[in-house]
């Protein structure tokens, strides 16, 4: 007897023994028959004549209940639990429907809303692509990628920026992400597409956005970067969170530059990967587009150029970063990896840096103590030999006998003359 036989389906849709093999079971067991041999005997699982044979089991045949059923008012109130208070969780309404007395199980729970959370996970992820008009939007963004320079790998910070219209593209390293970066990157996409779009679309970074509402889409930007939007006469906008597929143009910008603009390149400066991508971007911008099946410059230059407002005729006012440093004991102080000489007697006094777009100026209270240009080579040292005047003591004349007498220093294969000569070739 094969155990298919003797079971049949119970109305819940639960396996069942005929009473008949039920009967046997028990009498068998009534015999001191074990439960391996009863199942051997009979042709069914072991499994199976433990059930039958367990104390507490009064009637023949095991009966179980239905499974509960979400349906009707039940099930309307699932959905708005699951849609509201209980935002996407099948588990938060099983407790939500306990406490409105409904009782139902976990698993019923996640069955009957299974289809609402593939729809609902469906529409967060889906996109509509949008298409600007020529010379409205420009897309911003930000990628890292390690980059060797100079034998050594630098953590690079990558501004791409990509006219929505035509796709052109335009990318700018940096050491940092601050806000005057972000802030010479976009003027200096503006001047390299040779003109102004309406509006300027990133994300929200924390150097240019201070709170972005959820609910309401309201948008609270810096003052300073409000400031360098008015004045070069441009709307700022922010993706909602976690949307970043709303720039989505940008957004694969930067994918390109990192795995065909750099790939795993080295370069000997960071002037040569400034270098590189200037010539990378003319390139880029000959290619066929993958959505627009066009170049870049051939859209451009047919639709986009004419529609760009003119770049600003007078020069915009300069807006400085500024920063406090303590000067270290070898009279330099640190500004993004470059460290920059001040007079050796500001040892260990607290300056204020002044970094404008290609100038560094330094400030003890109201005295200017040093002004240098701005270098971007990272790790770099900017010197200036006078900075360290009075730290060698003048060579008196002496007679040509004495002169051939040794100092400390020369007698330990070093003269002073080698020291100075070292700091002059720093700078």
């Amino acid at each position: 007897m094969s155990e298919q036989q003797v079971q049949k389906m119970a109305p819940g849709g639960v396996s069942m023994l005929e009473p008949e093999v039920v009967r046997q079971v028990r009498g068998l067991r009534e015999q001191g028959w074990g439960v391996k041999r009863i199942a051997r005997e009979l042709g069914i699982a072991r499994n199976t004549v433990r059930r039958y044979v367990r104390g507490g089991l009064a009637a023949e045949v095991q009966t179980r209940p239905h499974r509960r059923r979400l349906s009707g008012e039940t099930l309307r109130e699932a959905e708005q639990l699951f849609d509201g208070a209980a935002e996407g969780n099948a588990v938060v309404v099983k407790k939500l429907l306990e406490e409105r007395g409904i009782t139902v199980s976990e698993r019923t729970c996640q069955q009957y809303l299974q289809e609402r959370r593939r729809l609902q996970r469906a529409a967060e992820v889906a996109t509509v692509r949008f298409e600007t008009a020529p010379g409205h939007q420009m897309q911003v963004d930000f990628g890292q990628k390690l980059v060797c320079i100079a034998g050594e790998l630098v953590r690079i910070h990558l501004l791409v920026a990509v006219l929505s219209f035509s796709r052109r593209i335009f990318v700018r390293a940096f050491l940092r992400e601050r806000q005057d970066d972000w802030r010479e990157g976009i003027a200096a996409a503006f001047r390299h597409f040779g003109g102004v779009t309406r509006v300027v679309l990133g994300d929200n970074p924390k150097a240019l956005v201070r709170d972005h509402d959820r609910t309401t889409g309201n948008v609270v930007f810096h003052p300073s970067y409000l400031q360098f939007c008015r004045d070069w006469d441009v709307e700022p906008r922010a993706c909602a969170p976690y949307r970043a597929r709303t720039k989505g143009k940008t957004e694969s910008g930067v994918k390109y530059v990192k795995r065909n603009g750099l790939a795993g390149r080295g370069f000997p400066s960071f002037a040569g990967l400034q270098e590189h991508l200037y010539g990378w971007m003319q390139e880029a911008d000959q290619r066929i587009h993958g959505t627009t099946h066009e170049r870049p410059t051939d859209r451009f230059e047919r639709e986009e150029r004419a529609a760009l407002r003119p770049l600003p005729a007078r020069p915009l006012p300069a807006r400085e970063r500024r920063l406090v440093r303590k000067v270290a004991h070898d009279a330099l102080v640190d500004v993004d990896t470059v460290r920059y000489s001040v007079p050796c007697r500001l040892v260990r006094k607290r300056v204020e840096v002044l970094i404008a777009e290609d100038e560094v100026r330094i400030f003890q209270g109201a005295e200017l103590v040093a002004t240098h240009r701005r270098s971007s080579e990272p790790f770099a040292r900017v010197v200036l030999p006078a900075h360290y005047e009075g730290l060698w003591r003048p060579q008196a004349s002496v007679e040509p006998a004495a002169a051939q007498a040794t100092s400390p220093l020369e007698e330990l294969g070093r003269s002073l003359s080698e020291y100075a000569a070292i700091v002059e070739g720093e700078s």
